[in-house]
């Protein structure tokens, strides 16, 4: 795992998940 975060992950990647784990509980609560 923390060489996933190693490689990849930066800041907008964070966001971007954030972004779409937002979604999915919007659309699950709608």
């Amino acid at each position: 795992m923390s060489s996933i975060f190693n490689g990849g992950f930066d800041g907008f990647t964070l966001v971007l998940i954030l972004f779409i784990l937002l979604v999915i509980v919007g659309c699950g609560c709608e």
